[in-house]
């Protein structure tokens, strides 16, 4: 009987009765999240962010993406030594307020902040590091660069290990710079080729 069924339907004649002007959009209701929902979310392996309560979801990042993130802090903790100077940390968190918690793969703040202060409670932020990923890439590059630019972040690195070149922006700059053998940054230089190995 099924069979049959699928017989009739298949020598159906289906016309197109829809116009342009038929077709109707309906708008998505996206839920808002708060940071204390997010914060009370399940250590699945998933990484869980805020962005003015819009919640962004990425998997593990790959392999590739951790041994980037590791050789480049390596090298920041490296500059910024001396006492004084600044903290970096791997991953780092911008919370602010109730609606938007951001976790750069690397971020740089002033040594002025104690090692147990809370992350709501730093407002200063020297550099912000995303690493993309196939999974990433399009948050990273076109909501959490512009967010990080937005509340005040003085540098934002966009580090594009698959084509071997960091992107930099500088606060207030419309267009990057696009970096391939070494990034300037505070007085110091690193050399990307050590970056990649």
């Amino acid at each position: 009987m099924f069979r049959q069924r699928l017989a009739t339907v298949a020598n159906a004649e289906l016309r197109d009765y829809l116009r342009r002007a038929d077709i109707m959009a309906m708008p998505i209701a996206v839920p808002r999240y708060t940071v204390e929902q997010v914060r009370g979310f399940p250590a699945d392996g998933q990484r869980y962010e805020l962005l003015d309560g819009v919640l962004l979801v990425t998997p593990a990042p790959r392999n590739l993406h951790q041994v980037v993130v590791l050789n480049l802090a390596v090298q920041l903790h490296q500059a910024m030594a001396g006492p004084g100077t600044g903290r970096v940390v791997s991953p780092g968190e911008l919370e602010i307020g109730e609606w938007t918690l951001l976790d750069p793969d690397i971020l740089v703040y002033p040594a002025s902040y104690g090692s147990d202060t809370p992350w709501k409670a730093i407002r200063q932020w020297w550099l912000a590091v995303e690493v993309l990923s196939p999974s990433s890439r399009v948050y990273d590059r076109e909501f959490k660069r512009p967010a990080y630019q937005a509340i005040g972040v003085e540098t934002v690195w966009i580090v594009d290990a698959d084509a071997r070149q960091v992107e930099v922006w500088e606060r207030g700059s419309a267009q990057p710079r696009i970096e391939r053998e070494w990034i300037g940054w505070r007085g110091f230089r690193i050399e990307l080729r050590k970056v990649w190995e």
